[in-house]
């Protein structure tokens, strides 16, 4: 007759759906496990953006650098982009011209001081959009290594609220041990969900971020030594 009641009781906690596992939780619990649902959908959030952007990033890199080799003067170039906001690329592009311009619309006499102001215009501007292709990527990390955590610590809170109504009751079968148990492991369950696509994001956004980044330095160490060239010629011509 007993093992007839466990083993219904043992089906009844079988079919307990995780939404029926989460209104039986704790407070506390809850509360974990909604922070945590919470930074999943946000980093979702910022995984689906980040990846857009950076394919619009590099389709922009491409286009920049297939008008810039074309043979476009850059004169012309800088008007174009001098008219919009530009990015990548082009807002280097731009800094750069925008000092050359005003260096010589003021005299520039030293050929090094005018090659140092350049580099500083491209450096900062360089640093202002590793800024923006960075943004929020601290946050993936945050959650990758903090979620488990978070998680763990709801499975704690659950398990001990377990074992004192388990102590309670003064029942410790499985049938009565089971649901409690199920909620508890269900934070930490949430909390892994959260983490790991948010360290697997991380990594791989992190390194396109690189990427992205050595295409500027390279393009502004390039366009350096070409303004570095004009300087010269101008000098000269002097």
């Amino acid at each position: 007759m007993g093992e007839g009641v466990v083993t219904e009781s043992l089906a009844s906690a079988g079919t307990i759906s995780l939404w029926e596992l989460f209104w039986q939780a704790g407070f506390i619990v809850k509360l974990v496990m909604i922070g945590l649902v919470v930074a999943s959908v946000w980093t979702w959030a910022i995984i689906i953006d980040k990846s857009l952007r950076y394919g619009r990033v590099r389709r922009q890199l491409n286009n920049f650098e297939s008008h810039f080799w074309s043979g476009q003067s850059l004169e012309e170039l800088y008007q174009t982009l001098s008219e919009r906001k530009p990015t990548g690329m082009g807002a280097l592009f731009v800094a750069a011209m925008r000092e050359w311009k005003k260096s010589f619309e003021k005299g520039a006499r030293s050929p090094i001081g005018l090659q140092a102001r350049i580099e500083k215009a491209m450096d900062v501007t360089l640093a202002r959009e590793m800024d923006e292709l960075e943004s929020r990527l601290g946050f993936l990390a945050t959650i990758g290594s903090a979620a488990p955590f978070v998680g763990l610590f709801g499975t704690v809170i659950g398990i001990m609220t377990s074992f004192q109504a388990i102590a309670g009751s003064q029942q410790t079968s499985l049938a009565v041990v089971a649901p409690g148990i199920a909620e508890a492991l269900l934070a930490t369950a949430i909390g892994l969900v959260a983490a790991i696509p948010a360290v697997i994001a991380y990594n791989k956004l992190s390194a396109d971020a690189g990427k992205i980044g050595l295409r500027l330095e390279s393009f502004a160490d390039e366009f350096s030594a070409i303004l570095s060239r004009q300087i010269d010629e101008k000098m000269s011509a002097r």
